[in-house]
């Protein structure tokens, strides 16, 4: 019989969609359940089961859809049967369950407990007056559903502590993949860019440019990568998209310095951004953060803020520095102090954080010899 791996919901981009291209690839006869699917190239060749949310407008709202997550997961009914449940959960996917299969192991990669309810200080969209209303409800069942996994991953020490405080479960850290391989090997990712657009715009990169990468969204913090650069007197690039790019437009206006904002960059031209950077300013908490990794792997120094899985990442003084606050004066001394890093080895520092290491960690996660 096959697993069923499960999945919040499914976007185009995004850390928690590569993690689950790496249990699909872990699992090659595995199925695959999200909520909705926004983005049906991601598992193409693989069978994807939705929910009934798939089929309302409350797929555009995650805030709406919140009260409605849980009862959706708990009433899961599928026509296979499975051998085995794991759950890429960052929100309630860890919650499922499978009417007619009640004795199924479950196992869950927590990339974290839901930031809504738990840490909304981390995260505005937890601010919503809706979720407000139903976070203590909903921290009480969560905490009480938790109880029910075989066992449970965190993607960084950062969450295994979380869970802890939370759910009161004891995590195992296994760090999502990254292709970190491939991505050092590539000499020059500029050759790889085909289209025209973006290799004129590679031709027209400052000498010398802070890069900020990451979803348009506001805990990514993307305006105090502006700030930094400006304190830095340096030109900066963001390369993302999402609904804060209005209001970046608007700040990129009226910096003091340039600020190009590129949106939806392909991976070719946004690895040769990263390989081109003179460092990479990474504002928010993360749960572990797969872009610093990336900019690592291709030889460029990171800056994070002092708290999150991010931090994880990097040794601090070798490939990376850790800002004292969160705040651009900050963020932009540590940058500083990156610039005058010697230059490492991008595929040696990133080694632990391979894709290969992901699966082999996963599959025995499960319970599966490689």
């Amino acid at each position: 019989m096959p697993g069923l791996l499960v999945h919040e919901w499914i976007e185009s981009t995004g850390g928690a969609e590569k993690v689950l291209r790496s249990m699909a690839s872990s699992f090659p006869n595995a199925d695959v359940l999200s909520l909705w699917n926004d983005d049906p190239t991601q598992m193409a060749e693989r069978q994807v089961f939705e929910t009934w949310l798939s089929r309302t407008r409350l797929r555009s709202s995650k805030a709406l859809a919140l009260p409605f997550m849980i009862p959706t997961w708990r009433s899961i009914r599928l026509q296979s049967e499975y051998e085995w449940i794991l759950a890429s959960s960052h929100l309630f996917a860890h919650t499922v369950k499978l009417q007619g299969q009640p004795d199924v192991p479950k196992y869950v990669y927590a990339h974290t407990p839901a930031r809504y309810i738990w840490t909304p200080d981390l995260d505005s969209r937890g601010n919503n007056s809706g979720v407000r209303l139903v976070a203590p409800v909903f921290k009480c069942l969560d905490r009480s559903l938790a109880t029910e996994p075989v066992g449970i991953a965190a993607n960084s020490h950062f969450v295994k502590d979380r869970i802890g405080s939370t759910w009161k479960r004891e995590a195992q850290v296994i760090y999502p993949p990254v292709n970190v391989r491939a991505l050092s090997e590539v000499e020059a990712w500029s050759d790889r860019v085909d289209k025209d657009a973006e290799k004129a715009l590679i031709d027209s990169l400052p000498e010398i440019f802070v890069l900020g990468v990451s979803r348009f969204i506001p805990y990514k913090k993307l305006d105090s990568v502006i700030g930094a650069a400006a304190k830095m007197a340096l030109p900066v690039v963001l390369a993302g998209n999402g609904p804060e790019l209005r209001k970046l437009q608007e700040l990129a206006a009226n910096s003091t310095v340039p600020v190009r904002i590129i949106q939806s960059p392909s991976n070719e031209l946004l690895y040769t951004l990263m390989q081109r950077a003179a460092v990479l300013i990474f504002p928010p908490v993360e749960d572990f953060g797969i872009v610093p990794v990336e900019a690592q792997a291709l030889g460029t120094p990171v800056v994070t803020g002092p708290i999150g899985g991010q931090t994880e990442t990097f040794s601090a003084g070798l490939s990376g520095q850790i800002a004292e606050s969160f705040e651009p004066s900050d963020l932009a001394a540590a940058a500083s102090l990156a610039l005058d890093l010697d230059k490492f080895d991008g595929g040696e520092v990133t080694r632990k954080f391979s894709e290969e290491n992901f699966k082999s960690n996963i599959r025995a996660f499960v319970g599966i010899k490689s």
